[in-house]
């Protein structure tokens, strides 16, 4: 569910000129909520929400929802606020996943291999090569939407640009159920009408320092000096890509397999709380899951990411960079309960029993920086050397508790997720 802002002055025509334009951004529309109402008809015009229960927050709101200033992330109870007659659906993320599985494999692969899948409804497609069989671009993306709305009852927004960048924000200024075609010789005048959230990664943050700076658009940041921007983000490397997407330029290329770049696991508790030892058992439980899907896909890890969303929905992560990677849950719990405390001021020594300074909502781990595990040597420390050189058959502690986890690994694999644990 997009909160892209979108400028009117933007759906318009911008020219037919489709030369160099060759880079599709598709992007379904409402998709969670308009696969339930495909599914169940009877809810056809009705607001629809995706996300229920007392502590959970919106994962998507059809069109109708949204008139009523409905948003993704917004906590549900606040939704039910707002809309007291909206129709509330749990996720069900699996049946979401296999609907985008069909819609890839039965609509966009009969395009083109050259599909970067960015999440479950939304994509780049590189159609260059497929122009000999079709005869535009926006031949294409009208086939595409046309294809999916008769297939399975969902729309989707289409942008046509030369890159990546201005072909996801003629997308997002398309919705919904649109396509939007912008020649390679308007991009820089199509981005400088948008706001500065306009671009895709200007979060609010970064929106802060360049409004202090007196920078309030696009407009403003294609004027300022790179100099001046570096100074403003505090980093050279921003200020350069800002320049550069003011102007509509992006030279990154449609990667048609993206690595994974991060594994998580977090949960929601059933209550705020300010209690260490529910907190960080919580932590534990996530470290084990992400480390157990390390293992499984043949993964290390060499980042940990700590995410706490506080009571009053606002959130804060903190990463440390390991050493060593690892795809073991002894290593990354202990890494994890040193960030929360890190990121809520106390001290490193902080038992169990002390209270947490703020209420914590949800709590989750995160691990990045992945590498195939059979092609990512690993250097023992010296402290692992001296233990296995006094140990009898030469094992380390670290060793040892890795082998149980794969012993838990199969454990599960037999009798289920909560087959089994480890206290780490």
């Amino acid at each position: 569910m997009s909160t892209a802002p979108r400028v009117e002055a933007a759906k318009r025509d911008w020219g037919h000129d489709e030369t160099g334009c060759t880079v599709l951004h598709i992007d379904m529309d409402a998709f969670y909520a308009s696969l339930e109402i495909a599914r169940h008809p009877e809810l056809k015009g009705k607001p629809v929400i995706i996300g229920t229960g007392p502590r959970s927050v919106v994962s998507a709101a059809s069109y109708e929802a949204r008139r009523y200033g409905i948003n993704s992330a917004m906590a549900s109870a606040r939704a039910r606020q707002l809309c007291p007659d909206g129709v509330f659906l749990p996720v069900d993320m699996r049946y979401y996943r296999m609907m985008s599985r069909r819609i890839f494999d039965e609509v966009f692969s009969r395009i083109t291999d050259r599909i970067e899948q960015v999440s479950v409804d939304e994509c780049y497609m590189d159609v260059s090569g497929a122009l000999l069989q079709w005869s535009s671009p926006s031949a294409i993306g009208a086939w595409i939407r046309t294809q999916v709305a008769a297939r399975y009852h969902v729309t989707c927004s289409v942008g046509i640009a030369a890159n990546k960048l201005v072909a996801k924000m003629a997308s997002t200024n398309a919705k919904p159920d649109g396509m939007l075609l912008i020649p390679k010789a308007r991009h820089a005048e199509f981005v400088q009408i948008m706001p500065l959230r306009g671009i895709p990664g200007i979060g609010p943050s970064l929106e802060r320092h360049l409004n202090a700076w007196g920078i309030n658009s696009v407009a403003d940041l294609a004027a300022t000096p790179e100099t001046t921007l570096a100074q403003a983000t505090g980093s050279p490397t921003v200020a350069h890509s800002l320049v550069l997407a003011s102007h509509g330029i992006d030279e990154r290329e449609v990667t048609p397999y993206t690595p994974e770049k991060s594994i998580g696991a977090e949960r929601t508790f059933t209550e705020d709380t300010t209690d260490m030892r529910t907190v960080s058992a919580l932590l534990r439980r996530c470290c084990d899951e992400v480390a157990s899907t390390l293992r499984k896909r043949g993964l290390v890890a060499r980042t940990i990411t700590v995410k706490l969303r506080f009571d009053d929905l606002t959130y804060r992560t903190k990463a440390h960079t390991m050493e060593r990677p690892t795809d073991a849950a002894s290593v990354l719990y202990p890494q994890s309960v040193a960030l929360l405390k890190q990121m809520l001021g106390l001290a490193p020594d902080a038992g169990e029993d002390t209270p947490l300074p703020r209420r914590i909502r949800l709590a989750g781990a995160s691990a990045s920086g992945l590498a195939q595990a059979e092609q990512t040597p690993i250097q023992l420390s010296i402290d692992d050397l001296l233990e296995q050189d006094d140990a009898p058959k030469g094992e380390t502690r670290a060793s040892r508790l890795r082998d149980a986890e794969q012993a838990l690994d199969a454990i599960r694999k037999r009798y289920g997720k909560g087959a089994a644990s480890i206290g780490l």
